[in-house]
């Protein structure tokens, strides 16, 4: 039984464990890369549903996995398929569901349950199966409005790393990058070590006098869970960084953060957005990109013109904003090095029109390092 806040319930079949789980129940929009979905750190604390009816069609494999577990708190879907038809799979997706103890539901009208989402807004959902499902109905709500809420809470904890670790730079090799797990996916990790640096990650509890120990050329928030109003840490570390004049890069979660380092306040939206179809529109180019997200909050900062950091970093401009509803999708500082997007350009499932986000990234290391050559060999000279 799928049971939400307001009452609403869904009654279908067990999926993956057998037991009770309670979360915050969101709908994905994407049509294929579900093994990256829920493997996402982000989705931590959230019971997700698929509105692409066939799930598990082709298995789940060692490859695909964003991360080394199933992050999300409850998988709804409508139906899984019964067979694994694919050369690459080693397993199939409710083997993994199991293992990892996510309680799912399947062969509901899931349909329904996204329209209710889209109407009423994200809220809290509980899945009971096996034992749980003879509780009563007065106790499954009980236990659903028992919850926590999303807003206010801080789950970077949960996901981090604990120890830093390295992933050496592939090819030329122009910097090292420090990386502020957040919920940081493989392929993130990947694509900056395929652009020449050294991509150092770093737990979400490093101190601003490890990160000024650790002098990397740029500094890197990712994507993550939680509401970023309760990263006051992670905020202050940023500003602390910005004004050593450390270039940056965030994405997602790290989006968030940036704004509110800027001054900005972040909201959360009524049902997010999550998928791997999403139009969002870069305003300096005019070109629009087909992006995979997942937030459920947003930056609220003015959609049109230049404006000052109401946190003294200079003049900033949002940069990207979504086609669906005109949520601000990045920010771009204009006096210092610095930018972040509110989507996934590491696109793990989903298109690749944002990749040149880690270029950007590149070469605004690289010119910043041939200006400090050219300055100190000018210096020398004289």
């Amino acid at each position: 039984m799928l049971v939400l806040e307001d009452g609403r319930r869904y009654e279908g079949r067990a999926y993956g464990a057998r037991g009770r789980t309670l979360g915050e129940a969101v709908f994905a929009t994407g049509m294929t890369g579900y093994q990256e979905t829920l493997t996402d750190p982000s989705y931590a604390g959230q019971i997700v549903l698929q509105t692409a009816p066939h799930i598990g069609n082709t298995g789940v494999n060692d490859e695909d996995m964003e991360s080394t577990r199933i992050w999300v708190a409850g998988y709804v879907v409508r139906d899984p398929s019964r067979v694994v038809s694919n050369f690459r799979a080693q397993r199939s997706l409710d083997d993994d569901l199991e293992k990892d103890g996510v309680v799912g539901i399947s062969g509901i009208d899931t349909r329904a349950v996204t329209r209710h989402i889209r109407s009423f807004g994200a809220m809290r959902a509980g899945i009971f199966s096996g034992d749980e499902y003879e509780l009563s109905q007065t106790e499954q709500l009980a236990a659903v409005r028992s919850g926590v809420e999303m807003a206010g809470q801080n789950l970077s904890s949960a996901v981090s790393t604990k120890e830093q670790y390295t992933v050496p730079a592939q090819g030329e090799r122009i910097g090292t990058v420090a990386v502020l797990d957040l919920g940081v996916k493989t392929s993130t990790v990947n694509y900056l070590a395929e652009r020449g640096f050294d991509v150092v990650v770093l737990p979400e509890t490093v101190t601003g006098e490890q990160l000024v120990e650790l002098a990397p050329d740029a500094l890197f928030y990712s994507n993550g869970p939680g509401d970023p109003e309760a990263s006051e840490a992670h905020v202050e570390l940023l500003q602390t960084s910005l004004r050593s004049g450390t270039p940056f890069f965030g994405i997602c979660f790290g989006n968030q953060l940036l704004g509110r380092a800027l001054g900005f306040d972040t909201y959360k939206l009524p049902f997010g957005h999550r998928g791997i179809n999403q139009p969002v529109l870069d305003r300096v180019t005019g070109r629009v990109e087909i992006t995979s997200q997942n937030h459920g909050f947003a930056v609220d900062a003015p959609r049109e013109g230049v404006v000052e950091s109401p946190a003294g970093f200079g003049r900033v401009e949002v940069s990207h904003v979504s086609l669906n509803d005109d949520v601000v999708e990045g920010l771009r500082c204009l006096d210092i090095d610095a930018f972040s997007v509110q989507y996934h350009p590491e696109a793990a499932a989903g298109p690749h029109d944002s990749m040149y986000l880690f270029d950007r990234f590149r070469d605004m290391i690289v010119a910043r390092t041939s200006s400090a050559a050219q300055a100190t060999a000018e210096g020398e000279s004289e």
